[in-house]
């Protein structure tokens, strides 16, 4: 049993407890629930402070976007913060909408999924290579803003796009 004295005489009194694993537990509840939920709609992890994809991603299939970028502003312009994934790994392999992975800085795409039903957003990283870009984009691909200057002609080479490719702002 914890004393009222104890408490007061601790250094660190104002530490929320078990604030560690609250993230982590806030963002497998999400993805429990949206595989609870028949895999509908979008996921969007975004902006939640992410160092990794959590493993229990990998597998699944979503059926709308799915969204890991670095940065997420509401709709007020307030960052909530910025996910600091350092790769793709634990990507979902299919998604049946919009990849989002912008602002992340990362230097290559492996881990990534393998089939987007929309458009493949990859933009504001440090890009230096499409090695593990998607086998199949079915609209447009954006890869502008990046270390290096990716041509139409090299990203058509990597992924079959059914769209435009944007490598910069057109």
């Amino acid at each position: 049993m914890i004393k009222l004295k104890d408490l007061l005489l601790e250094s660190d009194i104002f530490i929320p407890r078990r604030i560690e694993d609250r993230a982590t537990r806030y963002v497998n509840d999400l993805i429990r629930n949206y595989i609870k939920n028949g895999n509908k709609g979008s996921l969007d992890l975004s902006g939640l402070r992410l160092r990794e994809l959590p493993s229990m991603l990998n597998g699944i299939t979503i059926n709308g976007y799915f969204d890991c970028s670095g940065k997420h502003d509401n709709a007020f312009g307030y960052s909530f913060g910025r996910n600091q994934l350092k790769s793709l790994k634990n990507s979902p392999k299919v998604i049946n909408g919009v990849f989002y992975c912008m602002s992340l800085g990362l230097e290559t795409l492996e881990g990534g999924p393998e089939y987007v039903a929309k458009d493949f957003e990859c933009s504001y990283n440090n890009l230096t290579t499409l090695n593990g870009a998607p086998k199949f984009v079915g609209r447009d691909f954006y890869c502008n803003n990046n270390r290096v200057k990716f041509t139409e002609e090299q990203v058509r080479a990597v992924c079959d796009i059914k769209g435009r490719v944007y490598t910069i702002y057109d």
